[in-house]
């Protein structure tokens, strides 16, 4: 097997290739770009038009969808799975990576859409680095462009795998994306109508592409995932990657659950409390007229939405990040953008 298709065994032991450019076959060529990034393209062959970016390890320790990555790439180094759409790999956090850690000094996906300017550090100077390797991917036009950002969750989930769709000012979502990752195993999406600073959220306002975070399941350490089911997913990528999706049944949209953001909750102080066991899941159903969360100087959240649900909570995040969202169900037909 070719080095570059080993780019994940490169990424953990720190090493950088000796041959940046390998070619696999007459047509496929592997161009490793930077650490954990990896361009796989068509030469003297058409393709079928799709730049397709698949990223994971933005968060170190959120492996299984780091392992499916390598799964693929250890096919197209094979020769088994043929690509035929351009394709950028991305191993977002290298060091987290080794170390098994959500991140080293900063969470990585809170630094994108420029925050990265704000801050220093070796985060900070990765999400730099990152935009600019997508910024040249998706800059050739007449192109689709779509990127999956794949993470599993620091806890479990009622619904296990679900997706996180950005905003930005005169988009709505696509109907057809939605039903395809109904059809990849996606049970939910979260429609977000703000602006965001992850790295999807930066892949779709930022550049025009299709973009969206997939939660996968709960993050393990390496060769932990048996339980993680990604075969539908699996499935999905692979016939991306070939040119050869089948179509888009849009009846799968209609099994698709769909959430809005109603609330962030943001931690202010370190007197922030989150009346919440430590061991509830993501879209947990909350009680009208609780009692959510407090803060300092006497500020409280309660709960006044219908049939509202907390993903993401996490009251051990620094202070001025956001603590966990209230989402509740809506349709497309409410959709404001």
């Amino acid at each position: 097997m070719l080095a570059l298709g080993r780019l994940l065994e490169l990424t953990l032991a720190g090493r950088e290739p000796t041959e940046k450019i390998q070619l696999l076959g007459e047509h496929v060529r592997l161009h490793w770009l930077d650490e954990g990034v990896l361009e796989v393209s068509l030469v003297g062959a058409q393709d079928c038009g799709l730049d397709l970016v698949l990223s994971a390890g933005i968060h170190g320790n959120e492996t299984a969808p780091i392992e499916l990555l390598d799964e693929l790439l250890q096919a197209i180094a094979r020769g088994d799975l043929q690509p035929r759409a351009r394709l950028l790999v991305v191993f977002g956090n290298p060091e987290a990576m080794r170390r098994g850690e959500r991140f080293v000094e900063q969470d990585l996906n809170r630094l994108f859409a420029g925050r990265h300017a704000e801050q220093v550090g070796f985060e900070a100077m990765r999400a730099n680095d990152l935009e600019h390797h997508l910024s040249n991917f998706f800059s050739r036009p007449g192109r689709q462009r779509l990127h999956y950002d794949l993470h599993t969750a620091i806890r479990g989930s009622k619904i296990e795998q679900f997706a996180l769709q950005p905003y930005a000012v005169g988009r709505s979502p696509c109907p057809q994306q939605l039903a395809r990752l109904a059809q990849a195993g996606i049970a939910a999406v979260l429609l977000q109508d703000k602006p965001g600073i992850t790295f999807s959220a930066f892949s779709y306002a930022h550049l025009q592409a299709e973009a969206f975070t997939l939660e996968l399941g709960r993050a393990r350490p390496f060769g932990r995932n048996q339980q993680v089911d990604l075969q539908a997913l699996r499935q999905s990528l692979w016939q991306l990657i070939e040119g050869r999706e089948t179509p888009v049944d849009p009846a799968a949209l209609e099994r698709l659950q769909l959430f809005r953001v109603s609330r962030e909750l943001i931690k202010h102080s370190d007197a922030f409390r989150l009346h919440l066991p430590d061991t509830v899941e993501n879209f947990s159903e909350l009680a009208q007229g609780s009692l959510l969360a407090e803060d300092i100087a006497g500020s409280r959240w309660l709960v006044e939405e219908a049939q509202a649900r907390i993903i993401f909570p996490n009251p051990r995040v620094a202070n001025g990040l956001r603590a966990g969202l209230l989402v509740v169900p809506t349709t497309l037909d409410a959709w404001p953008g």
